[in-house]
Formats: C-alpha cells, structure tokens, sequence
C-alpha cells in the first residue's frame, strides 16, 4: 500500500472545501491506498479556515496550514509540499474544477513505474471570456517560443513521485512558477486530458492583473532572450544609423539635394526614445527579480498549522 498526499492550495473556497474533501474522499477509497490531505489556507478573508478547523471531525485524514496573509497560490503551493509526506503528492485546486474521479487513473499510471510525473491538461477550458481565454493563448504562445517547452492548457492539477518532491526542495527561489519549473525539473512523464468542470460555488480568484503578473515571473524566470532582443535592437539601430550618417555626408558633398530632416528627426527621436524606456522597463523587471532573490525572506509565513492530532496517513495502516 502506497502512502498519497493530497496538496490543495485554497483562498477563500469556504462553499467548496467541503465538497472537494468528500469527493476525495470517495476516489481514494477506490484505490484502497493510504493517504492524507493538506489544505494550505493562503491567508482567505472568508470562513474557510474555521470551515477547515470543524472538518477534521470527519475527515481524521486532513491536515492544515494557514498563511498569516495571502502570499499567492504558488507559495501556498511551496508550503503544501514542503510539509507532504509519503510515496507520491498530488496537487489540486479547492474549486471542484480539477475532477477528483481522475485521481485512480493518476494513481493506477504511476504505479506502474513507467512515470514520475502524471500530468493534466485541459481539453477544454471551461466558462471563460473571450478577453481571458485570448490572453491565456497568448501568454502560453510566448512562454513556449521563449523557453522552447510546451505547457499549452497544461495546470497544476497532477501526481508527483516522492523523487521529484525531493528534486524540487532544492529549488529556493523566491519567485516561482510551478509549471515552468516542472518542466525544467524533467523526469519521466505522462499527461492526460481533462474537461474543466463549472465551479460548484463561487468565482475564479485570477484576475487580468494577476494573469500580466505570472507571465513577467514566468518569462523572467525562464529566459533571458528579452534582454537580447534589447541588444540586437541597439544593434539594429546602430546599422541603421551609419547608414542614414553615410547617405547625410554624401547629400551635403555630392549632391544639391536639400535634406528636409525635421520630421524625420523627430519621429526618430520619439522612436528611439521609445524604445530605450521599454528597454529600460525589460531590463528593470530582471534587477526586480534579483533584488527579490537576494533579499532571502521567507516565501511564506505560517500563522497556524493543524497537524498534531492528523495521522500520517489514512486508514491506518
């Protein structure tokens, strides 16, 4: 009998925390392996923590963190394993839209020896606006040309081997984006599809702001190209400089031409201009991330943990 932990980042799901224990609850009881869920309460402002606190009467299996402030699903992630225990952990959300009848099949495919990463992919996305589901296409279009991988649709719903949860450990950044470093981490994978599922109750945390966010840590943390877009830009402008010198000097010598440059000169000036603020920006966003790096504070903080009475793992073995 293997021992699973089930890692659930959650910020204010007070209507879906218990739905989402019970449906677990009933999937794991078909793989008769033993298990545990860790609900990691990412700062919420609802009554999800005092929802958590009277569910361990009937869900002896769960334990629980809370946050003493919302530090972002991906350090609650970072909090979930590091406190994880056994052969494998599986990660979803709180919101019932990860579909806990896929767990068996996670389980039954890494069990079979032949992956350490059993992956989920969206087949289709679910209830989502136009505008959102455009700039999801566009930020996965980028993160793959400028990181050469493919998490096209690809979420944080999946199974990860003891050996990967150990790999990852070694990983302190501060600024973190899960799937990418997955995905840099390796080892073997398998990935299966999924249908989004509506939200029982509720509506979806993210928003566009926090969508522009996690495509800059992403594209930062994951590829320098943007700051050698900024050095062949300048040495584009270079060319184009010397040779619009050179034509200027033969104007002048050779030719009665008469060089009409102030338009010119100032659609260049605000051009250039332009691009020296954005090259700025690009450059600023990776010093950001440093300074983040170096600073060494915590990636979260626990304000309470309800672990004491929680076994290890459930049934009892």
């Amino acid at each position: 009998m293997k021992r699973i932990t089930i890692v659930i980042p959650a910020y204010n799901e007070e209507h879906n925390i218990l739905p989402v224990l019970s449906a677990i609850t009933v999937e794991m009881q078909k793989t008769k392996e033993s298990y545990s869920i860790i609900v990691v309460d990412d700062g919420s402002t609802d009554k999800t923590w005092q929802i958590i606190t009277k569910a361990r009467d009937d869900f002896p299996m769960l334990q629980a963190i809370q946050l003493s402030r919302n530090f972002g699903k991906e350090a609650a992630l970072v909090a979930g394993l590091d406190m994880a225990k056994g052969d494998a952990v599986i990660i979803m959300d709180a919101d019932m839209q990860h579909p806990p009848t896929l767990i068996p099949e996670m389980i039954r495919l890494w069990k079979s020896g032949s992956v350490d990463i059993v992956e989920t992919a969206k087949r289709v996305r679910g209830r989502e606006s136009f505008f959102y589901k455009a700039c999801s296409k566009f930020l996965y279009t980028m993160l793959n040309r400028l990181t050469a991988t493919n998490m096209n649709n690809v979420s944080d719903f999946c199974l990860l081997d003891a050996k990967v949860i150990s790999a990852w450990r070694h990983i302190r950044e501060t600024n973190l984006f899960f799937r990418g470093i997955l995905v840099w981490l390796g080892f073997r994978r398998e990935k299966i599809f999924f249908d989004v599922l509506p939200r029982v109750r509720g509506f979806s945390k993210w928003t566009f702001i926090q969508l522009v966010k996690l495509a800059i840590t992403s594209i930062t943390a994951f590829s320098s190209l943007p700051l050698r877009v900024v050095t062949m830009l300048g040495g584009l402008f270079l060319l184009f400089a010397a040779v619009m010198g050179m034509r200027a000097v033969f104007l002048k010598f050779y030719s009665n031409v008469v060089i009409d440059g102030i338009t010119t000169l100032i659609l260049l000036i605000l051009l250039v201009g332009s691009l020296l603020m954005i090259a700025l920006g690009i450059i600023g966003e990776y010093i950001a991330r440093i300074y983040d790096e170096v600073k060494l504070r915590p990636r979260y903080i626990v304000a309470n943990q309800l672990v004491d009475q929680a076994p290890d793992d459930f049934p009892p073995k």
